[in-house]
């Protein structure tokens, strides 16, 4: 009997990139088409709505907590909503429309769900980068005085809104109830992410509760990156890291669990 040769993990990973490829380049032909500005709605979507957001707070001269910039709180806090609440958002329901796509042998779900993480990854880092970059030019900004913790604070955030976003996906292809909540959750949890306060203005009872949230340790991390001793920034990275590790064991999880359910039989 011949044997069968298994694929070394050069190859196995060519493949991998290659599935990515295509599917990245799918959901950008489908989302966006190749009318008007085409894929460059990946980041001038996002931009719109910080924009629009960051004119709210300004022209309502909304109160957050500290003497900062309305224009420098309305980016670094909104822009994060954006990572981590689109991501689940446009993962929920992916496989529904993306079914005929499983009978090719080297697609998983997990490969759907991680293109359209890389998707909005993208839109909302170009997005932040471009604005950021805008107002600081403008003199509404200060440079970052930390770049690397600024990094380091978005990827934290982009990490937990991954993994997220892979559990709740999975969930929904077997629980209609994980779209319905989700929507209102997200509105709900969009003033309890840090976006709209720094954890330091707020009251002892109200500090502990808030910190129980993965994304406010991010947001607080980011701020201090940007504007360093000019704010009070209280986080745990080490939260963050135990919360994204066990969501990221409990995504693969359901993942998998899911997948063996549309395996034909």
């Amino acid at each position: 009997m011949a044997s069968i040769v298994q694929p070394s993990l050069v190859n196995s990973l060519k493949v991998q990139r290659r599935v990515l490829a295509a599917l990245l380049v799918r959901e950008l032909l489908t989302r966006y088409g190749r009318h008007n500005i085409g894929f460059l709605w990946l980041f001038v979507e996002p931009m719109m709505f910080t924009l629009g957001v960051t004119a709210l707070w300004t022209a309502t001269k909304s109160v957050h907590g500290s003497d900062l910039p309305i224009v420098a709180f309305a980016l670094t806090g909104y822009s994060s909503v954006l990572l981590w609440r689109n991501m689940p958002g446009r993962c929920i329901g992916a496989l529904e429309g993306n079914l005929s796509l499983m009978y090719h042998r080297n697609i998983r779900a997990l490969d759907i769900y991680i293109a359209r993480i890389m998707i909005e990854f993208s839109g909302a880092t170009i997005s932040f980068f471009t604005l950021s970059l805008v107002f600081i030019l403008s003199g509404w900004l200060e440079p970052p005085e930390d770049f690397l913790k600024v990094a380091a604070g978005w990827m934290m955030i982009a990490w937990f809104g991954a993994v997220l976003a892979i559990t709740l996906g999975a969930l929904s292809h077997e629980y209609e109830l994980v779209d319905k909540f989700w929507h209102p959750m997200s509105y709900l949890m969009f003033p309890l992410s840090g976006a709209a306060f720094l954890v330091s203005a707020l009251p002892p009872f109200a500090r502990e509760i808030v910190l129980y949230i993965p994304m406010v340790h991010g947001v607080e991390m980011i701020r201090e990156g940007f504007f360093g001793s000019k704010v009070q920034a209280i986080y745990n990275p080490g939260y963050v890291l135990v919360c994204s590790l066990v969501l990221s064991v409990a995504a693969l999880i359901v993942v998998r669990w899911v997948e063996k359910r549309l395996t034909p039989q």
